[in-house]
């Protein structure tokens, strides 16, 4: 019976339904890269700021305590300054060598980590009359921010011209 199922499953497996696999030419690529432009790391980085500054706003707006909005304030900095760090380590310069390319985003993922692990281990020293739970919320906020960066893929010009 357990042979059965496991032949039933393979029958609707995706690899019968995918479309053999096409190198693209020089031309295509380019195409490609022209019609789904990078989003730049820096922009993602001032949305994150920006969601920071608001959420440690909306923070003092709601609860009228200075320590709060400092927290959230200081817990948006725990993901930009970090965030920020790897962007500039991984944009700085670009190798050609795949593995010196990992390397590096290993380097300084790893250096992203460190910063964010001690600014929080920081935190009480660093944020007078702490509210971790401002905090946190401020971190998530911040971090949920990279996924919207998919929605902000900027279209090219000729894209954008023909929907207007």
């Amino acid at each position: 019976m357990s042979q059965e199922m496991s032949k039933e499953r393979g029958r609707g497996s995706d690899a019968e339904e995918d479309p053999p696999f096409k190198t693209l030419s020089r031309e295509e690529a380019q195409a490609l890269r022209d019609k789904h432009p990078p989003v730049s790391p820096w922009r993602v980085i001032g949305s994150q700021a920006l969601a920071g500054v608001v959420c440690a706003a909306l923070t003092w707006v709601i609860t009228h305590r200075d320590g709060a909005a400092w927290s959230a304030l200081y817990g948006a900095a725990v993901t930009v300054i970090p965030s920020a760090l790897l962007a500039r380590g991984m944009t700085r310069r670009t190798s050609t060598n795949p593995g010196a390319a990992v390397f590096g985003f290993m380097f300084w993922e790893m250096v992203k980590i460190a910063v964010a692990v001690a600014m929080l281990a920081a935190a009480p020293r660093v944020v007078p009359d702490l509210s971790w739970p401002a905090l946190l919320v401020a971190m998530i906020v911040c971090v949920k921010v990279n996924w919207l960066a998919l929605l902000w893929q900027r279209r090219p010009v000729s894209e954008t011209k023909e929907r207007l």
